[in-house]
């Protein structure tokens, strides 16, 4: 048996449904209620396959195309930091707003689903959580059902961000984006400097 309350708060922390709120809220001023609670099921849905797969098979993927640990989340550091720029200094053009409402699916996917739901650091735990050297069968079900359940929290709270942007306006959403893009630039800064570390402590 894992220790359900350990895994429980790791995946949390991780995934950090409470940060998906303004990220989510962020990329879907431009939508109606109806698109954005589409979006938040779209994008909950996809992040959970892709950290079921990669609970399921990232090991082995990684394995067999010779990638260490380390690698992936120094990479993965580099793509949240990139992701946590656009976020500080993007700006919001009437064009982009009106191309998000075509492609709501698209944002959906991006940066929603991937890398604020399942971030590289997500993913990265779903791998060493489920590792085949240290847990059963069994205990990697435990695992991705504790995943799962973080992923129905952060669904739950992006379906009431809406009443919570009512009350901060697009403004407030704004300068949300804008302080959690920098929160998410030092994680993924702490993300990539734990990965040299891992790497050339070997």
């Amino acid at each position: 048996m894992i220790d359900f309350v350990a895994t429980f708060i790791f995946f949390f922390a991780v995934i950090d449904p409470i940060g998906t709120i303004p990220v989510f809220i962020a990329v879907t001023r431009g939508y109606d209620a109806a698109a954005k609670r589409k979006i938040a099921v779209i994008a909950s849905l996809v992040a959970a396959a892709l950290l079921v797969f990669f609970a399921v098979a990232g090991e082995i993927l990684l394995t067999a195309m010779g990638i260490p640990l380390a690698a992936f989340q120094i990479a993965g550091g580099i793509v949240l930091f990139l992701f946590a720029l656009s976020m500080i200094f993007g700006e919001s053009k009437p064009e982009e707003e009106v191309r998000l409402i075509k492609d709501h699916r698209e944002t959906a996917i991006f940066p929603l689903a991937v890398p604020s739901i399942a971030s590289p650091g997500a993913m990265l735990a779903c791998v060493l959580l489920t590792e085949n050297a240290r847990f059963n069968i069994f205990e990697q079900v435990q695992t991705v059902a504790m995943m799962l359940v973080v992923i129905l929290l952060t669904l739950l709270l992006m379906l009431v961000a809406s009443s919570v942007h009512k009350v901060i306006g697009n403004a407030g959403a704004s300068v949300i984006s804008r302080v959690m893009g920098l929160i998410l630039a030092s994680v993924a800064v702490t993300n990539a400097l734990a990965g040299f570390v891992s790497y050339f402590d070997k």
